[in-house]
């Protein structure tokens, strides 16, 4: 009985390279002690889920801050202006040096549809963070930038405020401390007070072109705008060079 469950129990040989020293240690194994093999804990193999990550990964704001970006991307209500200015003071912590950059898509203290979901309050803290900072600032406008968020577009360094071709800049809302974003709209753009106030009675919506000419910008990103644009006719030329009359009135 003993000799049946030994022999059951052997490992079929099957022919080998006599000249591999790897395969005769091992058949001479097999044949002579085939519970080392058999009883050979079974590895697991690698999954799938070996490689995730043991933690999660860091979320969207803390990967852009890591490249000095901060993206400003709602409303200015409370809980934005608090995770502004918290980054802003710690990257001038990290390095007093190094430029900021500040993307902005936002529509100030408003919604779109003129809807107060801010005070002005908050627009005000992030600019007043800025002016106190002692890094170089960047700011580009990426979809809009309206009310208090058209200012900070308007404070970054000079020189070095940029807004995307198909962005809009827009300074007016229903504003109550309508006189102070006057006074720095007026300051950033270097336009006149009273200019400022009169394109501010009405809605005064600028795409890149316009806000680069009123100072909230002083290049428009797109690689070749600006000489583009500069070599562009004006519709007049256009029309006396297709030949066509312009009729007064019409």
């Amino acid at each position: 009985m003993a000799t049946a469950l030994q022999n059951s129990a052997k490992i079929p040989i099957p022919p080998i390279n006599p000249k591999d020293p790897f395969l005769s240690k091992l058949a001479s194994v097999a044949a002579t002690s085939p519970e080392t093999l058999l009883n050979r804990p079974v590895e697991r193999s690698v999954s799938y889920n070996e490689h995730r990550p043991r933690r999660p990964p860091p979320d969207l704001p803390s990967l852009l801050l890591h490249g000095r970006i901060v993206y400003i991307g709602m409303p200015l209500v409370p809980a934005v202006t608090e995770l502004v200015i918290a980054e802003l003071m710690y990257l001038q912590w990290m390095d007093p040096k190094e430029p900021i950059y500040i993307y902005i898509n936002s529509t100030g203290t408003t919604r779109d549809d003129g809807e107060t979901v801010g005070m002005e309050t908050e627009g005000f803290a992030i600019y007043d963070a800025l002016m106190q900072l002692k890094n170089e600032i960047h700011t580009v406008a990426v979809g809009a930038a309206i009310g208090h968020a058209c200012l900070l577009l308007a404070s970054g360094t000079k020189d070095k405020r940029f807004m995307m071709p198909h962005a809009k800049a827009f300074p007016l809302q229903v504003i109550t401390n309508r006189d102070t974003l006057v006074k720095l709209i007026a300051k950033h753009t270097g336009n006149s007070e009273e200019s400022v106030a009169t394109v501010m009675k009405r809605p005064f919506y600028m795409d890149s072109t316009k806000a680069k000419e009123f100072g909230v910008i002083d290049k428009i990103l797109w690689r070749g705008q600006e000489k583009i644009m500069s070599d562009a006719a004006s519709p007049e030329d256009w029309d006396r060079n297709a030949g066509i009359k312009v009729v007064d009135g019409i």
